[in-house]
């Protein structure tokens, strides 16, 4: 971590295309943006490996918590000058837990959520982090902690980190649209910022912002299908995942294929929450890995001797992705099977080889859950009501419903 010489230096400007100029509001906020676990996001895509549809979604990990950092600073402002009580501590805890909420993801985000750790999540990852940046920093993350984990009494400072309306949906949405050029998912997050509030302790909207939230709704179901979720995206981390699987079980069978040192430890081992919670070594290897560790394994793996992990990984570097074909129902067995024997022929290989080729899963949008953390609006006699019940809009009813679609991948081979 480098040591800022003087507390003016700590207050830096930042230009950020999408909410223009962001300056850095703490002198903690500058440090912990300086630490490597920090810095680390630089190196993870925002959204994973996108960029192989859309070839302007490169952003960061970085750049989001930034941006999501900057509109807590605003939610802040707009919530004390309506009379909430924020001290100055809670301010500070709040836009440390939103800095640092991402911190735990791996290389690639969500596309290599469960790839190299076991049923861990990168939220749990995230506070791992923070507690140990708490203890570098001798317990000045406290409230953030507490914030961060919902532990906190001000409830509404958790929903400004994590809710159906947080910072990090107002920013993400806004950011992804900007850099995948898909317009549908702008969103009026200066809109529905000015009309936040706080009612019993709860995060509210404004009656008259309903609109915006309405919007702010029906851009995140576009934003899944069109971007997230979009079916050569989808194909793209299937193959991803089955690259990493297959150099994992290579490992685990005594071959030693090339990789960082920090990135080999985890295709060697099965690592799951316990292991990083009794050893603080797998967190700091854990903290050595981006990006460019597994890419450049990819690039090298692509003249293995293994058969498998060469041809994906020479079908990715060279965008030969698998087809991807999505319908309501399921896929017959006997087309998987039928699509799995050819792909055993074109390729050579055992049947019960295909499998890393050929991939069926069950994608599920849900764009707004009312059973979960709810949006409230605040109405103008003061009464609060969810946005399914407050809206006029019967699109909103129907977008609390999830919405399922089958997805098969597989390698479409001459």
């Amino acid at each position: 971590m480098r040591v800022s010489q003087s507390s003016h230096n700590k207050r830096k400007i930042i230009n950020d295309p999408v909410h223009g100029f962001i300056t850095i509001p703490d002198e903690l906020i500058y440090d912990l943006m300086e630490h490597p676990y920090f810095q680390r996001l630089r190196r993870i895509k925002q959204l994973g490996l996108s960029h192989l549809v859309y070839p302007g979604a490169n952003h960061t990990r970085f750049h989001h918590a930034l941006g999501a950092m900057h509109l807590m600073v605003k939610a802040i402002d707009v919530l004390r000058n309506k009379r909430v009580e924020i001290t100055d501590e809670e301010r500070l805890g709040a836009l440390v837990a939103i800095l640092l909420h991402d911190i735990g993801h791996g290389p690639f985000s969500h596309t290599l959520e469960h790839s190299l750790l076991e049923k861990v999540h990168h939220e749990e990852v995230s506070l791992l982090f923070m507690e140990e940046l708490n203890r570098k920093f001798n317990g000045r993350l406290k409230t953030a902690i507490e914030i961060f984990t919902n532990r906190y009494s001000k409830k509404f400072l958790h929903q400004l980190v994590s809710g159906q309306l947080d910072m990090d949906r107002l920013d993400y949405l806004q950011r992804d649209s900007y850099f995948t050029g898909v317009e549908e998912g702008v969103i009026g997050s200066e809109r529905i910022i000015t009309m936040l509030d706080v009612v019993n302790g709860n995060l509210v909207v404004e009656e008259k912002g309903i609109y915006s939230i309405e919007n702010f709704i029906g851009a995140r179901r576009i934003m899944y299908w069109q971007v997230y979720m979009h079916k050569t995206v989808v194909a793209s981390e299937y193959m991803l995942t089955s690259i990493l699987k297959r150099a994992k079980e290579l490992y685990l069978q005594g071959h030693d294929l090339f990789a960082s040192p920090s990135l080999k430890l985890f295709l060697q081992n099965q690592v799951n929450l316990d292991d990083f919670k009794n050893g603080s070594a797998w967190l700091e290897n854990f903290a050595l890995i981006d990006d460019n560790d597994v890419i450049t394994s990819v690039k090298v793996w692509q003249t293995c001797d293994d058969k498998i992990l060469s041809t994906l990984c020479k079908m990715i570097l060279s965008r030969k992705l698998f087809k991807t074909e999505i319908s309501k129902e399921t896929f017959s067995a006997e087309k998987i099977a039928s699509q799995k024997t050819k792909i055993a022929q074109a390729l050579s290989i055992p049947a019960d080889q295909t499998a890393y080729f050929a991939i069926t899963e069950k994608l599920v949008n849900s764009a707004y859950d009312e059973k979960d953390k709810q949006i409230i609006i605040l109405s103008r006699s003061g009464g609060t009501q969810d946005i399914v019940q407050a809206s006029d809009n019967l699109n909103i009813l129907a977008l609390t419903k999830p919405v399922e679609k089958f997805c098969f991948c597989y390698a479409n081979l001459p």
